[in-house]
């Protein structure tokens, strides 16, 4: 039966973007990304462009969020801009951050900004990138000058943005530069250098802004058997579990990473103990995998979506797999366990015709809901994203925007499951039946 499930005071309804995605590479020549795209990495045959026009015209979309009335917007400041070479500052990109995070501060939208989205300057990434002995200090260098430059506009931080998929899609699957694949040992090093680099820069934060709350962003992903009754399938999840979805948050935890998941090559983590004033967990979906003798590069796992499966945009469903929000309030959950307030900083699903998100943000909302009925200290939603992007590998063949985005011409228009997101953060709940809709549940 519809009804209203209420969230606590002070819920956060917010949207999460990133600055590649949103600037493009036409104004960011010196990003590992823009790179990447120039040497025909981009599976979709297309190119980012200016992408959403961001880094002449982010307030146009800061406008929409604030019509929608939502109260925070997560996003990042480009690494490549700011440190185009070794040690060599551009101020004036500084600048143009800074104006965007006081542009969302005076539509009353509070900023959270994440420092690493996937994207590093050329000259860190062809000199090794998180393989380099120095690159944690080289980060918080970075990091302190961005910081410093936005101080008094923003205290709320995201040091890294999903270091295990950084790390697998660079190293294992090679979506992601460097394009290695099957280099599971590197991943390994790769994510505990992320680590020191996150614990130096949580520290150096906390120096400029002693009350500055400070985390990262974690991906989850809910792993299935595709043939339950069959065992090789069953440890082939649990694998997928054990090595995707564990090893960072417990050396964050633990300040190591157990020796079954690379603890002898990442050496000393200590230093990362305890490092994060809250947990932000990425949720989108649920991934039913199987044993196959061929995929040694990928741990003898395939990835099997199955015929019936609730479906998005075409070509979404080997990376993102079938939607699973409720996700979220498992993961939420599993997460407590490491004594912080948890935010869901990305939640969504591509979908252009809009057919399958207002699912998504409906059975999301539910998931939170019993989650923080549970007891779990679960503080915040940012749904990913506001405007249609560039979606990484994918090009603009995949639309998680809750506004279309017409890239050609810069047209911009709200779909419906906007309208909803925006009925849901003004009553802060789910009131179903006020919306006079019915919003089925997503099966597992």
């Amino acid at each position: 039966m519809a009804g209203m499930l209420e969230f606590p005071e002070g819920f956060t309804w917010g949207v999460a973007t990133s600055a590649f995605q949103c600037e493009g590479a036409a104004t960011s020549p010196h990003s590992s990304w823009t790179r990447w795209e120039e040497l025909g990495n981009v599976r979709a045959g297309n190119r980012s462009g200016i992408a959403c026009d961001w880094w002449a015209n982010a307030e146009r979309d800061f406008d929409i969020a604030r019509d929608l009335g939502l109260a925070a917007l997560r996003m990042s400041v480009e690494w490549s801009r700011v440190e185009p070479g070794p040690g060599r500052w551009d101020e004036r990109a500084l600048e143009r951050y800074r104006e965007m995070a006081a542009a969302l501060r005076t539509r009353g939208i509070e900023p959270m900004i994440t420092l690493h989205h996937f994207t590093n300057p050329i000259w860190f990434e062809v000199s090794g990138g998180f393989l380099r002995e120095d690159s944690p200090d080289l980060f918080t260098r970075f990091s302190e000058r961005a910081v410093s430059a936005l101080e008094g506009v923003c205290d709320t931080w995201v040091t890294f943005n999903e270091p295990n998929v950084y790390a697998t899609q660079g190293y294992v699957t090679g979506h992601f530069p460097p394009g290695l694949r099957g280099r599971a040992g590197l991943a390994a090093r790769v994510q505990a250098n992320i680590a020191r680099a996150h614990a130096r820069t949580y520290r150096r934060i906390h120096e400029l802004q002693p009350d500055a709350r400070v985390g990262w962003a974690h991906h989850c992903v809910t792993f299935r058997p595709a043939r339950p009754g069959r065992r090789v399938d069953r440890l082939i999840a649990r694998l997928y579990d054990r090595t995707f979805n564990e090893p960072f948050p417990s050396l964050l935890r633990d300040g190591r990473m157990p020796a079954s998941l690379g603890g002898r090559l990442a050496g000393d983590l200590s230093e990362a103990r305890g490092t994060y004033d809250y947990v932000g967990i990425n949720v989108y979906a649920l991934m039913r995998v199987a044993f196959d003798v061929r995929r040694r590069g990928e741990l003898f796992g395939r990835r099997v979506v199955p015929a019936d499966a609730l479906r998005g945009d075409p070509t979404s469903d080997d990376l993102f797999g079938e939607p699973y929000p409720q996700g979220i309030a498992d993961f939420a959950t599993r997460l407590a366990e490491l004594g912080k307030p948890i935010y869901v900083l990305e939640n969504g699903y591509p979908d252009r015709l809009d057919a399958v998100r207002p699912s998504v943000i409906a059975t999301a909302a539910r998931a939170m809901h019993d989650a923080i009925r549970s007891g779990v200290d679960l503080r915040g939603y940012y749904h990913w994203t506001l405007t249609d992007n560039f979606e990484w590998d994918r090009g603009w063949d995949l639309r998680f925007g809750l506004v279309e985005l017409d890239e050609h011409t810069q047209e911009r228009r709200p779909r419906p499951s906007a309208r909803l997101y925006s009925a849901i953060a003004a009553s802060n709940g789910l009131d179903e039946s006020r919306l006079g809709m019915d919003f089925p549940s997503i099966q597992a």
